[in-house]
């Protein structure tokens, strides 16, 4: 598990791909590999990943086909800069939300604007995420947690929500320097995602009563 609070920006060496099928991405990450272990798990742009070998300062990940398509990491090269976090450790303190590292899908910057020393960003996110995106909520995009400020209506044909970046943020992240056009990690709120799912279900069951006792 993770909280969304970036520990790092690291850079990626080189991507190696194997078509779709999966891909190796070597980082340099003076700060994460501190203590990393092999098998340990980092959030790379929000992407729960596992070190597969680790030299020194750098280490190295196994990206699956699925991930490759679900996220933005397929599209990185040697030279971008990633937002890095290590997993919460147990008794950790949960400074952000609880992030999983498994990316809903893929976001696009549509507006930015510069409010004194803090940035407003608007983004585009695909149909079937926009309902569990809520305003004051939570949401982590690539792997930063942040709050939710305005959302689009429900009857948008394009949904979007936006975010405030403070000053540590923009500095500390690679939010700072995205640009409109530019594609984003989205992870939603877990919450919302298992809050509709009971209710699915609970929804079946009671349709399935009401067929009994019809029958009956």
């Amino acid at each position: 598990m993770f909280t969304g609070i970036i520990a790092e920006q690291g850079k990626v060496l080189s991507v190696e791909r194997n078509g779709d099928i999966s891909a190796t991405v070597r980082l340099h990450a003076p700060g994460t590999t501190e203590g990393l272990a092999l098998g340990g798990s980092i959030a790379v742009n929000g992407v729960c990943l596992t070190a597969t070998e680790i030299d020194g300062k750098d280490f190295s990940v196994d990206v699956m086909g699925e991930t490759l398509i679900r996220s933005t990491i397929g599209e990185l090269a040697a030279g971008d800069p990633v937002n890095l976090e290590r997993c919460v450790p147990a008794g950790g303190r949960l400074d952000g939300h609880v992030v999983q590292g498994h990316v809903d899908g893929v976001g696009e910057l549509v507006e930015r604007e510069g409010l004194g020393n803090w940035d407003r960003l608007r983004f585009g996110v695909p149909a079937n995420l926009a309902r569990y995106i809520a305003e004051k909520g939570s949401i982590a995009v690539d792997g930063v947690s942040l709050t939710v400020t305005a959302v689009s209506p429900a009857s948008e044909p394009a949904p979007w929500f936006e975010v405030g970046l403070i000053p540590t943020t923009l500095a500390e992240t690679g939010l700072g320097s995205k640009a409109p056009g530019d594609r984003v990690n989205l992870e939603v709120d877990v919450l919302a995602k298992y809050t509709e799912r009971l209710l699915a279900f609970s929804s079946a069951a009671g349709g399935a009563a009401r067929g009994e006792v019809a029958a009956q």
